[in-house]
């Protein structure tokens, strides 16, 4: 009984199935023989299920890799990714077809004014525009410089350079093509101010200079 407490089914079915080759009559055999056996078949499901669960990620990332690679969008992870929870790149409605579209996290980055709008979910058919119409106006904006009109936007690029993001233009338009590269799975746009974008160019430039 030992045994089964500390969830050794092999051992403790050895020991039951000795016991009753010795006395096939004991009651008290048969029962902890028939919890035995009741633990292994709850263990053996449980195996079954996370030998499951563990199949269908590796479908699905290598699934999304396929995508990935198929767009030619690059990705790259940090040793320190932020904190993100459970979203990340995926592939939708569907993660194991081939017909099924991309989206990403993503994060627009007001860096003239050190604020940010995080966007759980960005898919590669929309634009930057389409999410700019919800989260417009800005509530911290009293200015009023960010307008869909009045903003510019811009992505680093993978030397550490700028290019401009249209804000037209279908997200995967953006990120195809290996320019840009898409880090620990978040997309970080620049949202600038017109007036502002030479300030910003500079101080982008100082930054990877430095």
């Amino acid at each position: 009984m030992a045994l089964f407490m500390l969830d050794k089914i092999p051992e403790a079915e050895d020991v039951v199935n000795r016991g009753l080759a010795l006395d096939p009559d004991n009651k008290s055999i048969q029962t902890i023989g028939k919890k035995v056996g009741e633990r292994k078949a709850a263990l053996e499901r449980i195996a079954a299920r996370k030998k499951a669960e563990a199949e269908k990620l590796r479908k699905e990332n290598q699934m999304l890799s396929t995508a990935l690679k198929a767009r030619q969008i690059r990705t790259r992870k940090t040793e320190q990714p932020p904190e993100m929870e459970d979203v990340g790149i995926r592939l939708t409605p569907d993660p194991l077809s081939p017909e099924s579209s991309l989206e990403f996290p993503a994060v627009f980055l007001y860096h003239m004014d050190a604020q940010s709008d995080f966007i759980k979910s960005f898919s590669e058919l929309t634009a930057i525009e389409d999410h700019m119409e919800y989260i417009f106006p800005l509530p911290w904006d009293t200015k009023k410089e960010y307008t869909i009109g009045g903003v510019e936007c811009f992505m680093e690029t993978v030397t550490g350079g700028l290019i401009k993001a249209g804000k037209k233009l279908p997200l995967l338009q953006i990120l195809s093509g290996g320019k840009v590269e898409v880090v620990d799975e978040l997309v970080r746009i620049y949202v600038v101010p017109t007036s502002k974008t030479g300030k910003f160019i500079a101080e982008m430039k100082a930054r990877k200079d430095s």
